[in-house]
């Protein structure tokens, strides 16, 4: 009977160590970026994002992330990416340094603009083994467009593999939409539905997300 108590107080603790929000929790994330032309091939891009759980009251995640992209042709995109990680545990942010290598594949099919990001992470921490994680992200732009901020719906899905137990993680499933503020500011605001799993339990997230993109 001790032993079986015990077992309980762990699973306990494991689970709020992994979840420590109430699953349905409402969360809000904001990214902004700048994207930078070199030439017809090369572009620099510099990323930063903030997320706030706990019904959008503790900022509990942020990070930056500069890259370069090369377009291989009007159908492919490769790039390379650094990404800075600060994410909130047990009370405290802990650092991932996460080098990542993404190929974007594009392409229209009546009149939807379809694209597939395939990303491999190497992702290093000071607190727990290192590890390999794949992720996989298809969107789909509708064929329309609204007012004069050419407001175009979107939906996208994007799944999360571990290469260490090869197990699928998370996902999260989009729907958004995408709007020209001017010729160089462009923003979205999306509703996404994030599914986590730890310890074989299963929560979700409802995030309001918005994006501020520059481009020069």
């Amino acid at each position: 009977m001790k032993k079986i108590k015990i077992f309980v107080i762990s699973l306990g603790l494991m689970i709020n160590a992994a979840h420590p929000y109430d699953d349905g929790d409402f969360q809000v994330w904001h990214t902004e970026s700048q994207e930078k032309k070199l030439n017809d091939k090369f572009k620099i891009s510099i990323e930063e994002e903030f997320r706030w759980g706990d019904n959008a009251s503790e900022l509990f995640y942020h990070h930056y992330e500069p890259g370069l992209t090369y377009a291989v042709n009007k159908h492919l995109d490769i790039s390379l990416k650094y990404r800075q990680i600060y994410d909130k545990k047990k009370g405290k942010f802990k650092e991932e340094n996460q080098p990542n290598l993404n190929a974007t594949l594009k392409g229209d099919f009546f009149g939807f603009s379809l694209e597939d990001r395939s990303r491999l992470e190497y992702r290093h921490f000071d607190y727990q083994p290192d590890s390999w994680r794949y992720r996989n992200k298809f969107a789909a732009k509708l064929p329309w467009k609204f007012t004069k901020f050419e407001i175009q719906p979107y939906v996208a899905d994007e799944i999360f593999v571990n290469f260490y137990n090869t197990s699928f993680t998370k996902n999260r499933l989009y729907a958004g939409m995408g709007i020209n503020l001017t010729k160089n500011i462009k923003a979205e605001l999306y509703y996404m539905l994030e599914s986590n799993q730890s310890a074989h339990i299963w929560t979700d997230a409802n995030v309001f997300g918005s994006k501020l993109k520059i481009v020069f």
